[in-house]
């Protein structure tokens, strides 16, 4: 079995709905996972610890380490960070509002050399078009390196990758690290990979519904990343 070579991470901020749909996807795949509570509501919180319960995941509350508001993705990487370098694993990240199909994680895992820093899945809507946040690789024919930025939808870092760099170093202002990481990457001589061959399902911005004011009211969205600090990347 390949499941022992990845510690899969799935950060969760509300929208359970979506979530738990994800969190089934990975374990019906036949593996483990780790979910980051990330100050959920309550009740929200207690399903995921149901799940726990049902599926055997395990549940980190991050209101438990730490009084840092959410989002606390930097927290969720140094931690997860931490776990695979005393195992000797990769590090996989499936955001809660994206679902694998059945081979996803393998057909990952298989495509890691020695010289890959990041492995992403494309992501695609309900009709099997690739949408958020990888436009810009409609025009792709193949699997290949890939100079763009990387998001962190389902998006593998190898491990040695992650011993190249010590994700307390990141800057803690920000809110989302996959731009920096993409870039951090390359420039430690890595190559990042975009798997065109391998889609997965995305939801955009499901767990942070007013994101989506990016495309249906530009003007408002951006009023509120610059005057209430959201969204810094």
């Amino acid at each position: 079995m390949v499941k022992e070579k990845v510690h899969i991470i799935m950060p969760v901020k509300d929208s359970i709905e979506t979530a738990e749909q994800a969190i089934r996807a990975i374990v019906a795949s036949g593996h483990t996972l780790c979910v980051y509570d990330d100050n959920s509501l309550p009740e929200n919180a207690a399903r995921l610890d149901a799940l726990q319960e049902e599926l055997g995941i395990q549940v980190i509350h991050v209101s438990a380490q730490t009084d840092h508001p959410s989002p606390n993705y930097r927290w969720v990487l140094m931690d997860a960070q931490r776990t695979c370098l005393e195992q000797g694993t990769h590090l996989l990240i499936i955001e809660s509002d994206v679902i694998v199909r059945p081979d996803t994680i393998e057909r990952m895992l298989n495509a890691v050399q020695p010289h890959t820093g990041l492995l992403a899945a494309v992501t695609v809507d309900e009709h099997e078009q690739i949408n958020f946040p990888y436009e810009y690789a409609r025009s792709y024919k193949q699997d290949g390196a890939c100079k763009k930025r990387l998001s962190f939808c389902c998006t593998l870092l190898t491990n040695t990758f992650l011993r190249a760099y010590d994700f307390a170093q990141l800057d803690p202002s920000k809110n989302w690290y996959d731009v920096t990481i993409s870039h951090l990457s390359r420039q430690l001589g890595f190559e990042n990979i975009l798997q065109i061959s391998n889609p997965v399902r995305h939801m955009p911005h499901s767990s942070r519904p007013w994101k989506r004011l990016k495309y249906t009211n530009p003007l408002l969205y951006y009023w509120r990343k610059l005057t209430q600090g959201r969204d810094k990347i």
